[in-house]
């Protein structure tokens, strides 16, 4: 085997260099404190859970993105996390139990069998906020806001939101009393827009021509807030499950409009994202050059159900690695380094840990080292001076 092969890494998988890692930790930190301004506490979860908990209320598409083994000591099956929401379900159900709406954020590595929507990464750096214990549309709008700001904070430009609801194909799929199979049929069709098809399938069923139609009619649903009048007249037939839906979307998009006037918003009643993991709103920041959503979230009711609480939910993700890449954020400060000579001297000792102790950054000579305070990146360096120790411009010496 060529030696070269031992530093690749798997497929997806990814490292960041100093400056790198730099920046990401400076826009970490900037995130979590904006997050603590509107009354979002951190949570930090385990990497590694009972499979069993990690899925509840996710859904298929989560177990297949979910890498499995087996825990040595139960024999049961356990799985590393592909997504941290569930989890900060269970703390919010089981853990702090209480009955007014509680704010959570959360930010860690996530591993999946497969890059997602963000990025071709299988190793996201996911940040989000959860709001449980209120059911209205406002804390959709509020979480919607947040998402916008924390995009801003990024240096992410040009932003434009997609604004959907679950519940519209939802309740044509109930109201055509559509079987398991047949409504996952559909379901794929309506998001390639494969009109033909629908139509195909729905004769297949034996659909009421009528119901054909309006499932025909929800895949051309998109555009801007015109588009709900349209819905309106399109689905004029449908149930009140459906209108509810379209009166939720208008409501968030008009409330949102309040809050953040000039945003650019695109209604899609048949984007259908996370369809078997949301159960209301459902939303997505795209900015040109990205064929795919760069943040994305919605709600989620009930996922507490199986941890002993069915609580409303909603929430929105990112992947950090993905934010930095896309904003435009100044480059942080490199931090001033001083160079020490390595000497047995106590004064030597204790004014490098007065500099350290002052956030200065000191790199001490190692005996018999290769380079240099220059070569090593040094604009300072600790010279003895009249029998004490000072801190001079390298070259001054």
């Amino acid at each position: 085997m060529n030696s070269h092969k031992h530093w690749l890494l798997p497929e997806g998988i990814d490292e960041l260099l100093p400056a790198q890692a730099m920046q990401l930790e400076a826009l970490r930190r900037h995130l979590l404190d904006q997050f603590s301004t509107w009354g979002y506490e951190l949570v930090i979860t385990p990497f590694i859970e009972y499979l069993d908990s990690l899925l509840t209320g996710a859904g298929k598409d989560l177990e297949r993105q979910t890498f499995k083994m087996t825990d040595q000591i139960s024999g049961r099956l356990l799985g590393i996390r592909a997504d941290i929401t569930p989890q900060a379900a269970r703390i919010d159900a089981h853990q702090l139990c209480c009955q007014e709406p509680n704010r959570l954020c959360y930010i860690g590595s996530v591993f999946r069998t497969r890059g997602d929507g963000f990025s071709a990464s299988r190793s996201p750096l996911q940040i989000g906020a959860e709001l449980y214990g209120h059911a209205g549309v406002e804390s959709d709008v509020e979480i919607l806001c947040l998402m916008m700001e924390t995009l801003k904070s990024a240096g992410v430009e040009n932003v434009f939101l997609d604004l959907g609801h679950v519940g519209v194909f939802r309740g044509l799929s109930r109201q055509a009393e559509l079987e398991p199979a047949q409504e996952k049929a559909l379901f794929a069709a309506l998001q390639r827009k494969a009109v033909p098809e629908i139509r195909a399938l729905g004769a297949d069923f034996d659909l009421d021509p009528q119901l054909v139609q309006m499932f025909v009619q929800l895949a051309g649903l998109n555009g801007k807030a015109k588009v709900l009048q349209q819905a309106r007249e399109q689905l004029a037939a449908a149930s009140d499950e459906v209108q509810a839906a379209i009166d939720a979307v208008e409501q968030a998009g008009q409330l949102l409009q309040n809050h953040l006037p000039g945003l650019p918003v695109h209604y899609d009643l048949a984007e259908l994202r996370a369809y078997q993991y949301q159960t209301g709103l459902v939303f997505a920041a795209f900015v040109p050059g990205s064929g795919k959503e760069i943040a994305r979230g919605g709600r989620y009711d009930s996922i507490g159900e199986k941890f002993g609480r069915a609580r409303p939910a909603t929430g929105f993700s990112a992947d950090l690695k993905t934010l930095m890449r896309f904003g435009r954020l100044p480059q942080p400060a490199i931090p001033e380094k001083i160079y020490a000579p390595w000497q047995p001297d106590t004064g030597l000792d204790q004014i490098i840990r007065e500099l350290r102790n002052r956030g200065k950054t000191v790199l001490r000579e190692l005996p018999g080292q290769a380079g240099d305070a220059r070569s090593m990146g040094c604009s300072h360096v600790l010279v003895r001076e009249g029998g004490s120790w000072k801190v001079q411009l390298l070259g001054d010496q």
